[in-house]
């Protein structure tokens, strides 16, 4: 039993100094090889032209009121019919 608590504890040492290892010289790489090249080639900036969107928000903006009345009665009726139902479920509960 003491031998595998030694092995274990070897296994973990050796897997934390590997990961702690990998960590260090990745970051040793991304600090003193990569940020010297991205600095000397910069990245080129993409020009995007903008897109006008004044004319898609003011319809947006624009709703008209027979589907607002839709939306109103389609909710009332929802709201109506799952009242119902759980009065009915409260009824039944209460009778049993």
């Amino acid at each position: 039993m003491n031998q595998l608590f030694i092995e274990a504890g070897t296994l973990l040492f050796v897997g934390m100094v590997f990961i702690y290892a990998f960590l260090g010289l990745l970051i040793f790489i991304i600090k003193f090889v990569l940020a010297p090249l991205a600095q000397k080639f910069p990245d080129s900036i993409v020009q995007t032209k903008v897109k006008k969107t004044a004319s898609k928000a003011k319809l947006s903006d624009d709703v008209s009121p027979a589907i607002i009345a839709a939306i109103t009665g389609a909710i009332t009726q929802y709201r109506q019919q799952h009242t119902n139902l759980s009065i009915n479920k409260a009824h039944t509960k209460a009778k049993q």
